[in-house]
């Protein structure tokens, strides 16, 4: 089975995405944008370019979207000449993006008005794992709709999650985001304190590792702590800061309890506003040693 697939969003993500896609054979139409990686490659694979989402929409069965955000995919559904302009009866948007859920079901809401369907299916893993076509993908929608879609998916993900109706794919993946990337800003803290008391990188992190606190975020980190090395966790702190608020708009939307999320989210707001821009989180841990404790 092959598909008409019209993809926005051919960032660091979305480039291994459409990669695969067009490899197992499926016709792929992108929209040319600034966000894109160069397209070359995929161009001479096979792939077509537009320069218009609504356009796209009226080639596609099946519509991806991997953007920044919310506001970023409200903008690309909704409006001028956006995908509700041209999107076919019957096709199905997939929403690959981090979102706040609230924005999610609203999104849903319009899809499912111009007749077709919704599934919000973000992503867990990394940019290496999408060229290799082995995301996580935390799928929130019908399941009717997510098995029509199955063998799509399957071109970039390694693990498929069915969540629960549309929108548990984007609460998902913010409840993973915050749980991730809380725990690697409890490590960056952690690590700024142990250098201001003595504790050499080395032990820190041998301890760690040997007892409770060792775990993925933890080797994630360790390139830099002990090498000065980022390529260990390659997500910007600006991300972190995004998705940390999404999360905590999220929590506040349910009434949950979110006093550690938004002492994170300070934390993440603090750093971005001294960071060089596409600072990563690793670096986090320097910045807050940099910090003159009160006295």
């Amino acid at each position: 089975m092959t598909f008409n697939v019209g993809m926005v969003g051919i960032g660091l993500m979305g480039h291994g995405i459409a990669g695969n896609i067009v490899k197992h054979g499926h016709r792929l139409c992108m929209l040319a944008h600034e966000g894109n990686q160069p397209l070359e490659t995929l161009v001479a694979a096979g792939a077509s370019v537009v320069h218009s989402a609504a356009e796209l929409a009226a080639r596609s069965d099946i519509v991806i979207l991997v953007l920044t955000g919310s506001p970023q995919v409200e903008t690309v559904l909704t409006g001028p000449g956006g995908v509700l302009e041209g999107l076919r009866p019957g096709s199905v948007v997939i929403d690959c993006s981090t979102a706040i859920p609230s924005s999610t079901l609203r999104m849903a809401q319009a899809v499912q008005a111009a007749g077709s369907r919704f599934l919000d299916t973000p992503m867990t893993r990394t940019p290496k794992e999408a060229a290799e076509g082995r995301l996580n993908l935390l799928v929130g929608g019908d399941l009717d709709v997510l098995d029509q879609c199955r063998p799509l998916l399957r071109c970039f993900a390694e693990n498929i999650f069915h969540a629960g109706p549309v929108g548990a794919g984007h609460s998902m993946k913010l409840l993973h985001n915050y749980v991730s990337l809380g725990m690697v800003s409890l490590l960056c803290e952690a690590a700024a304190c142990a250098g201001q008391h003595g504790v050499a990188p080395e032990v820190f992190v041998d301890v760690l590792a040997k007892g409770g606190a060792g775990g993925i975020a933890l080797e994630r980190m360790k390139p830099w702590l002990l090498d000065k090395d980022p390529t260990g966790l390659r997500f910007s702190i600006a991300n972190a800061a995004k998705d940390l608020g999404y999360y905590n708009t999220m929590a506040a939307d349910g009434g949950a309890a979110r006093d550690i999320a938004a002492a994170v989210l300070t934390t993440l707001q603090g750093a971005l506003h001294k960071a060089e821009p596409g600072a990563l989180m690793p670096e986090l841990a320097d910045m807050l040693a940099a910090i003159q404790p009160a006295r």
